[in-house]
């Protein structure tokens, strides 16, 4: 009995000891390590952190005394330096796979601190050491066959965008009736989002309406399954907008993408690097993906012109009769959508100057001169940030659909990149 006690006495020691559990051990104090290093580089940035929800006196100590970027950047190349020496295949796979996530996290912290020494990137190239993709941007020609279609649909005098325009025109929420269709088109992505995944029952979201940004939605997540959900009115919001807004900051969007990875990972793991959330690092261009691919999988087919119909269009006091080939339209819209990151490249490589980019993103984009200065606004403050879109979108769709995959499957799909270290090689695997 003595020895058998003395063996039990003896054993979490016997397998601290263990190569595995050491590397385990040294993995948690990089985490720790990291997220200390993107408060302070937050405190370097403002707006590099877009949400932290950890221990309060980390933030604290990083807002009291932070290093400087110089300081920082050594800092993140030895981290990367203790990561890249674990050993990875003496790793539990998922925890292989939280090594992988550290990894991208911190070149990406690496390139960003780079950056506000005064480096300069072309496009591709940030794009890939900040986000983990390298994107292939298709020349503005091969959008000509899109613009030809909708000038058939659109036919009139005046330039296409004009005609877009006013067609749009009619399907503005009036602004004393935008709360309650955004309220309405959160409730359904909810329902349906809720129908596959399982959240904390005091899950929450506060929603306002701001002007001033740069952008048309944001979601601000502020820790213990809470959020402040932002919409931007400087520019008018149609109908259709509501419903990509309630799925893409709010269900399976950014809400339901945070608040799964603090369930899951943050408490049901221990992993505190996932209580802070860097803007730029392959986290979000999972997150931004995630939330555009999960407006059609929520709403299949022809279900988001219907509820439209049915719900949302009344409530803005617009005719249902409209919804048919106003949808049309969208749909030949979504084309196009590729044409403004190729002028966004060209622009921010300096190509082009912001004249000529409003003038293509007429062309091309169909914006008005404010929808395009807008636009412009956003690539200079977040630069390549923007592939994380429609990129990100494409490549979490094939991901959800590889195989055929039937709606269950596809939802169980994003289940785990919602709730998993997930990078972006994992979508081709």
């Amino acid at each position: 009995m003595i020895r058998r006690a003395l063996l039990l006495a003896l054993a979490p020691l016997v397998l601290a000891a263990t190569p595995a559990a050491a590397q385990r051990s040294l993995l948690d104090g990089i985490a720790i390590d990291y997220v200390k290093l993107t408060l302070e580089i937050g405190e370097r940035e403002p707006g590099y952190v877009d949400a932290y929800f950890g221990p309060p006196e980390m933030a604290t100590a990083a807002k009291a005394n932070p290093r400087d970027v110089k300081a920082l950047s050594a800092a993140a190349a030895a981290l990367t330096a203790k990561l890249t020496a674990i050993e990875p295949s003496i790793l539990h796979p998922t925890e292989q796979r939280r090594r992988a996530y550290l990894l991208g996290q911190l070149k990406a912290a690496e390139t960003r601190l780079a950056m506000l020494q005064g480096k300069k990137f072309k496009f591709v190239d940030e794009a890939e050491a900040l986000f983990g993709v390298r994107p292939v941007l298709k020349p503005l020609a091969e959008y000509d066959a899109a613009l030809a279609q909708l000038d058939k649909m659109l036919p009139g005098p005046g330039p296409l965008a004009a005609r877009v325009a006013a067609e749009a025109g009619g399907f503005v929420i009036p602004t004393d009736k935008a709360d309650a269709v955004m309220r309405a088109a959160i409730a359904e992505c909810r329902a349906r989002t809720f129908k596959h995944v399982t959240l904390p029952a005091k899950e929450r979201f506060d929603l306002e309406f701001v002007k001033n940004q740069p952008w048309g939605g944001y979601n601000w997540f502020k820790g213990d399954t809470h959020s402040l959900i932002q919409i931007n009115t400087d520019l008018p919001v149609t109908i259709s907008r509501a419903i990509d807004l309630g799925c893409h900051e709010g269900y399976p969007g950014h809400h339901t993408y945070m608040s799964r990875l603090e369930e899951k990972l943050v408490n049901g793991r221990g992993w505190i690097e996932f209580s802070v959330y860097p803007l730029y690092s392959p986290q979000s261009f999972i997150a931004e993906g995630s939330a555009n691919a999960g407006i059609k999988l929520a709403f299949p087919g022809d279900e988001q012109a219907e509820f439209e119909a049915k719900t949302l269009y009344p409530l803005a006091g617009i005719a249902p009769s409209k919804a048919v080939k106003h949808d049309a339209v969208l749909k030949a819209l979504e084309e196009l959508k590729g044409a403004s990151v190729t002028i966004q490249q060209m622009y921010l490589d300096g190509e082009i100057d912001r004249a000529k980019a409003v003038e293509l993103l007429g062309k091309y984009a169909l914006s008005s001169p404010e929808g395009a200065a807008k636009s412009l606004d956003f690539a200079d403050r977040y630069r390549s940030y923007v592939i994380n879109y429609g990129l990100g979108a494409e490549m979490i769709t094939q991901a959800l659909e590889a195989g055929g995959a039937d709606e269950k499957t596809r939802w169980e799909r994003m289940v785990l990149i919602l709730s998993e270290p997930t990078v972006p090689a994992d979508l081709a695997r």
